[in-house]
């Protein structure tokens, strides 16, 4: 069986050198020809000094294009390595290198499988709650405001599979963008990222798109650690930004009536035995 060939791509802005530095060697501890693309969206290169490694291609823009589209510029370039997976990386993770082959030979096992990720931890080992339900406008804007505790609680607890014990392999509608390995046939089919998501639910929508065509996995035998800040909750620019690809994402997919997103949620509801 050929070798696997495996790239990855980070985007970056104006972030802490010492995070872009525990990703990159996360990263690059895995195999000799591993091949990581920062795509740098910054008002300035400064973050270029990281990547003076051979195995490191470093991108800058000059501009902030936006996560999917800094990604796809990520994508274009793996195509022309022949990636067998790409691994879409968020600037605050960092991992035991040896969790990729893991996640390459699960993927390798089942060619259904077009996207997977790990279980993703705080930095303290508890778990982020990061398999989810395909999102109604409820889960997206409406929770987000909800001053009642009891309800708040028992929406997440549905939207966000918190009622599943995340220890289980398991066939999930979405899954976080922080951290994911997908089959570089899938991607190309897919022509990467919408670009018209500028920040937030660019994931969602490409686990939309990959699970009309194959499966995408929770996989949680192995881990990666996420310094997870939830940034639209503290600031009212990237709430804007949040709520502006919330009602893009809604005009593209549905609002109200979304039979296909119905059938998929209630059938993941249903597998994991959810009670009401």
């Amino acid at each position: 069986m050929a070798k696997n060939i495996i790239t990855g791509s980070i985007v970056v802005y104006h972030n802490s050198k010492e995070d872009i530095k525990k990703v990159i060697d996360s990263f690059l501890g895995y195999e000799n020809d591993s091949i990581l693309f920062v795509i740098d969206n910054s008002l300035n290169n400064s973050l270029s000094d990281l990547c003076k490694q051979p195995r490191v291609k470093y991108i800058y823009n000059n501009a902030n294009l936006g996560f999917g589209a800094a990604h796809n510029i990520a994508f274009k370039e793996a195509y022309k390595l022949n990636s067998s997976y790409h691994i879409l990386l968020n600037p605050d993770v960092y991992f035991d290198p040896l969790i990729i082959k893991d996640l390459v030979i699960k993927a390798d096992s089942d060619s259904s499988i077009g996207l997977i990720m790990p279980k993703i931890i705080y930095p303290n080992g508890l778990t982020q709650y990061l398999c989810k339900l395909i999102p109604t406008p409820i889960d997206l804007l409406l929770r987000r405001f909800i001053t009642n505790n009891a309800l708040k609680i028992k929406l997440e607890n549905r939207y966000e599979l918190r009622f599943f014990s995340y220890k289980e392999e398991m066939e999930i509608p979405v899954i976080s963008g922080c951290f994911m390995i997908i089959r570089s046939s899938v991607l190309q089919k897919l022509n990467g990222f919408d670009e018209r998501f500028f920040m937030y639910l660019e994931d969602v929508d490409l686990c939309r798109r990959v699970g009309e065509i194959s499966k995408v996995v929770y996989f949680p035998k192995v881990s990666v650690v996420h310094n997870y800040e939830k940034g639209s909750y503290k600031s009212t620019k990237l709430l804007m930004y949040h709520i502006k690809s919330a009602i893009k994402y809604f005009n593209k997919w549905g609002w109200i009536f979304d039979n296909e997103r119905k059938v998929i949620n209630n059938r993941i509801l249903k597998k994991l035995n959810y009670k009401k």
